[in-house]
């Protein structure tokens, strides 16, 4: 392998170190903390809503049963009046007769529509509890999220000390000129800027070399690079 000697070691401990630091910004970020929590949020501001409508209908349904009651007793009175004796003249008493079956009217319709009110308490009060469970299981995630990230974090800039103590003695070990070019080519290639060569196929690009270029490769001088992507080949 010649130059490119120990290159992949070195490889496979950076691209380890950038994983460790992209996920130490992502939990310093709180970005995940921030998103379970609008999840919550959003859980609970749907059963706030449920909350508010069941208020509104249960005051609708207080008011109806207010009435219902207030029709039923001037119904009630007014035929105790009929019947008591007290009213003696035919067209008087008819006259009654037709405002006691208005009455019973009026209180029917409002039965009827109380028992709507009802019906529709009954729905909400289910979309309710579904959303106080949803809403709960919401907070509850963010919770464990909050308590997860502080222990990650931890984890995290542990092992990211540990790997960035390693690097260099890995470096050290390869030839400074193959190193420069290395570091050069890490921002451009996404982090990758070397690739063992496998059967002929660059494992950075997967493109396979030519026959001519394999043997450019194997017996040239200077640092192996791919034709394709241009990494830098360990053979």
């Amino acid at each position: 392998m010649g130059a490119t000697a120990h290159l992949l070691d070195l490889q496979q401990l950076d691209l380890a170190i950038d994983r460790l630091r992209a996920r130490k910004a992502a939990i310093e970020s709180g970005a995940e903390l921030s998103a379970a929590r609008a999840e919550a949020d959003a859980a609970e501001a749907v059963l706030g809503e449920h909350r508010l409508q069941m208020d509104v209908l249960d005051r609708d349904a207080t008011k109806v049963e207010h009435e219902i009651d207030s029709l039923s007793q001037k119904a009630a009175a007014e035929e105790t009046r009929m019947s008591s004796g007290a009213v003696a003249n035919a067209r008087e008493l008819e006259a009654m007769s037709h405002e006691v079956a208005n009455l019973r009217r009026r209180i029917a319709d409002r039965e009827d529509e109380l028992l709507v009110i009802m019906e529709r308490r009954e729905a909400l009060e289910r979309s309710a509890a579904e959303a106080e469970r949803v809403a709960t299981e919401r907070r509850e995630a963010a919770e464990r999220v909050r308590a997860a990230s502080a222990g990650e974090l931890d984890e995290v800039e542990g092992e990211l000390a540990t790997r960035e103590a390693e690097r260099p003695a890995a470096a050290a070990a390869i030839d400074p000129d193959t190193l420069a070019l290395y570091e050069e080519l890490r921002p451009l290639k996404k982090g990758v800027a070397a690739a063992a060569l496998d059967d002929n196929v660059c494992q950075g690009c997967h493109e396979q070399l030519s026959s001519v270029e394999i043997d450019h490769v194997r017996h040239q001088g200077d640092v192996p690079r791919c034709e394709h992507c241009r990494r830098i080949l360990v053979l």
